[in-house]
């Protein structure tokens, strides 16, 4: 496997965090934080596979008909913004 150096600047508080659970884990900070950004890429390919096999073949110009015959009426209160 290669490896590339990243120099990765972090807040105190993020680091001292990670610092703490990479200890309680037995494993160093670097591969502590190599494990989690990871599954961070693991969750986000995912994610971005099942939307893409959700949406088919459909396109943005396909939802222009829900768009107008959506009807004429104010939101629901709460649901302003």
């Amino acid at each position: 496997m290669s490896k590339a150096a990243y120099p990765l600047k972090l807040p105190l508080s993020i680091k001292h965090a990670a610092a703490k659970l990479a200890k309680e884990d037995g494993v160093s900070l670097n591969q502590w934080i190599a494990a989690a950004v990871a599954e961070k890429v693991g969750a986000v390919e995912t994610a971005a596979d099942f939307f893409k096999h959700r949406a088919g073949h459909s396109q943005a110009k396909d939802l222009l008909w829900f768009l107008d015959h959506a009807p004429d009426k104010q939101p629901v209160s709460g649901d302003e913004r």
